[in-house]
């Protein structure tokens, strides 16, 4: 609806992870480079791990990008909370590996092999896991074990995992120190700074088609980057309501009390969005708060909160927009 009004072709601020929109930061480069030299010198295994919302899932559809260019065979198993022979069904299926058993046993047997005439032909394999902290214990092992997929000499299979911060915590658990040494390799993503955050809009908005860059006030991305703290998830959700907004006010460019009230909805305000919000389980296996009436926790009810907001704003702006667009007419008694 406010493409027309801003001059763009696209949406650019959708939270979906298009690798076209992945803004390289030095940090992200950095990360890029880590990923793409340990599976070309078949390092074995490397760790992506960075806060919510940071871009690792961009990151690595990126990386996947970029493997399906070079030729690389690739499994990329995006849910985590599978049993062992699901797991290792799924990443076998999207390897493209046939199998007929269902039993671990032949399902290795028919993998080991597949590595090994990957090998022989010059290609390579990779696995990469999101959401890498919901693995239990077991299927971490699990992972783990399939490194001995091995020549004398080089790794068959590179694995990547990538998770949040509690990734790496779970690695220092003593019945994972196995793995936690295997691991040659580890990459972050960060927050972004003021400078990065005001780049980071300007090439959202230049990829979809923006005419005019400047389309946010400089003072409009400093409240953007003071309520984000650097989070590109976060500051995707403020650039896009407050493009939705703006054009409902008819403002341009985009001016910081706006950003402010997206802010409010949001309760981005009171509600860091680095906060941690507990499992189910809670701390110590105690089950998590709920909010003051015992029903969603505060985040998440001010969220729910906030998408009804921009569902009436956009039922007014339509009006506003319809009303404008008819001519005008005398009332008759």
């Amino acid at each position: 609806m406010y493409k027309k009004f801003f001059g763009l072709q696209e949406n650019p601020f959708n939270v979906n992870p298009d690798p076209r929109y992945l803004y390289l930061t030095p940090n992200t480069q950095e990360a890029l480079a880590c990923l793409t030299y340990g599976i070309e010198t078949r390092k074995g295994f490397i760790l992506l791990t960075g806060e919510v919302g940071t871009g690792k899932t961009t990151l690595i559809n990126k990386l996947l990008e970029w493997l399906h260019k070079e030729g690389v065979f690739t499994a990329f198993v995006f849910n985590p909370r599978l049993s062992v022979s699901q797991f290792l069904e799924f990443m076998m299926a999207d390897f493209g590996i046939p199998c007929e058993s269902q039993h671990k046993g032949q399902m290795l047997l028919k993998l080991n092999q597949w590595l090994l005439d990957r090998y022989q032909a010059g290609e390579r394999a990779v696995l990469v896991v999101d959401e890498a902290q919901n693995l239990s214990p077991q299927m971490l092992e699990e992972i783990r074990l399939l490194t001995n997929l091995e020549t004398s000499t080089e790794k068959l299979l590179q694995i990547v995992l990538a998770g949040q911060p509690e990734l790496e915590q779970k690695l220092k658990e003593p019945q994972l120190r196995q793995l936690r040494q295997r691991i040659t390799l580890r990459a972050k993503t960060r927050q972004l700074t003021l400078e990065e955050t005001q780049g980071y809009i300007e090439e959202r908005l230049r990829i979809a088609g923006a005419e005019d860059p400047y389309i946010f006030s400089p003072e409009a991305v400093a409240t953007v980057h003071r309520y984000a703290r650097g989070i590109p998830r976060v500051t995707n959700l403020l650039c896009e309501h407050a493009l939705v907004n703006a054009f409902a006010c008819e403002r341009k460019p985009v001016p910081s009390e706006i950003v402010e009230e997206v802010a409010r909805d949001f309760d981005l305000d009171v509600v860091d969005p680095l906060a941690r919000i507990p499992s189910p389980q809670g701390i110590l296996g105690r089950p998590a708060e709920a909010g003051a009436n015992g029903d969603q926790p505060p985040l998440i009810e001010s969220l729910l909160q906030a998408i009804n907001t921009l569902v009436d704003r956009l039922n007014q702006a339509e009006a506003h927009t319809a009303v404008h667009a008819e001519p005008d007419t005398e009332h008759k008694t």
